[in-house]
């Protein structure tokens, strides 16, 4: 490890043993900091200051062949983080037709916590980290799933989203139908777009009331998109589905 003044600030840096070229993380008295990424198609990592604590941003950018159009900006759920399946799915496949894919951490999940805050703080960090979102100059979709859904639907409109996007959106707490969120849904005010598990206990697509958004099913899904072994489609092609819904519905927004 070596450190180094750079005007007045230390600088620290790590060598790096999985094949990447360098790792830092430098310290600028609030501004965004930025680390390199080398693994999973990743195009840069970037820590954003928000008054709820740090947040970071993993960006999945076009090549330099495709032009991109849109940033899909994705919070992850209160039980998990970037690695769900949902995410990683389109992180993977929307940037060949042109949408910059970005995954936000919330601070509790950077900071290595293991319950979610309530949902002012969560909303507190997404609006924190809006300007990093929107920085590229693109059209910005807020998206997530789950509670990471239910922030983009709740903040999205004042935030200059151009659209919202809810994958496996918790209608309700399991066995609770009474306790219902659709308020929120149907509260966005922008273009919206539910991917839903068919078979997701915190709302499944039947459930969901009328209302001014659009609605894709994934049959025989939870509410991670995972199927039984029963189900007479395979995963992959459960994920296909989702992806095919999310692109088809982001560019018909054009």
């Amino acid at each position: 490890m070596t450190d180094e003044a750079t005007d007045g600030a230390t600088r620290r840096e790590t060598v790096p043993t999985d094949g990447a070229t360098r790792r830092e993380t430098v310290p600028t008295d609030g501004a965004t900091r930025r680390e390199t990424v080398p693994t999973d198609g990743a195009t840069r990592r970037e820590t954003v200051p928000t008054d709820a604590g740090d947040a970071r941003v993993t960006w999945y950018e076009p090549d330099a062949g495709t032009e991109p159009r849109t940033v899909l900006a994705l919070g992850h759920g209160a039980g998990g983080g970037i690695e769900a399946r949902d995410l990683r799915a389109l992180a993977g496949a929307l940037p060949a037709r042109g949408v910059t894919v970005a995954l936000v951490e919330q601070p509790w999940r950077v900071a290595g916590k293991k319950l979610a805050p309530a949902p002012k703080t969560l909303d507190t960090a997404w609006r924190g980290l809006w300007p990093a979102l929107a920085k590229p100059g693109l059209p910005v979709v807020a998206g997530g799933r789950s509670a990471g859904a239910r922030v983009a639907c709740r903040t999205g409109r004042e935030l200059g989203a151009t659209a919202v996007l809810a994958l496996g959106f918790p209608l309700h707490p399991p066995g609770k139908p009474e306790r219902s969120r659709a308020g929120e849904l149907l509260g966005t005010g922008l273009p919206t777009l539910v991917v839903q598990g068919g078979s997701d206990p915190f709302g499944r697509p039947g459930e969901f009331p009328d209302g001014p958004y659009r609605l894709v099913e994934v049959p025989y899904g939870d509410h991670g998109f995972a199927l039984p072994k029963r189900a007479p489609l395979g995963q992959e092609e459960a994920l296909g589905l989702l992806v095919d819904g999310v692109a088809e519905w982001l560019g018909a927004l054009r």
